[in-house]
């Protein structure tokens, strides 16, 4: 296979933080819902993935919030515009990563403005995501289901 067939894709660590058996999902600037976590920063190559996690967690919903963090449950590929000079598409593959609630109250980032708490038995997805983020939540919501 040459070079020219091979993709380029950004890494990412989704978390799908539960709390009284609803799990949480936000809203952010663009008016796209999302799940916790982010891209994996240039200089975080050697980070172990859990450090990651942590550093996006407090990022995203504040350093209050005490979590624990399972082995990886779904792997997701989802492709978007980016909001950057001249729109790129970008391809971001994602591990996802179920965590339990333990205390703290969230607090937004900057780029979220809104959170909703989603009940696994009657959230529709597809109402909030598209693309592989949809495929990704579908999934986990079939496994939590099952």
């Amino acid at each position: 296979m040459s070079i020219q067939e091979k993709d380029t894709y950004f890494v990412a660590v989704k978390v799908f933080l539960e709390k009284e058996g609803k799990f949480l999902v936000m809203k952010d600037n663009f008016g796209d819902w999302d799940l916790p976590g982010g891209r994996i920063k240039k200089d975080e190559f050697e980070a172990p993935l859990e450090s990651i996690i942590t550093r996006k967690m407090s990022q995203e919903v504040g350093s209050e919030v005490k979590y624990e963090v399972g082995k990886p449950i779904v792997f997701l590929r989802h492709e978007r515009i980016e909001a950057s000079p001249g729109n790129p598409t970008v391809r971001i593959f994602a591990i996802g990563y179920p965590a339990t609630w333990k205390s703290g109250s969230i607090k937004l980032s900057e780029r979220h403005t809104e959170i909703l708490w989603a009940d696994p038995k009657t959230f529709k997805p597809e109402d909030y995501f598209k693309g592989g983020w949809l495929k990704g939540v579908q999934e986990y919501i079939a496994i939590r289901n099952s």
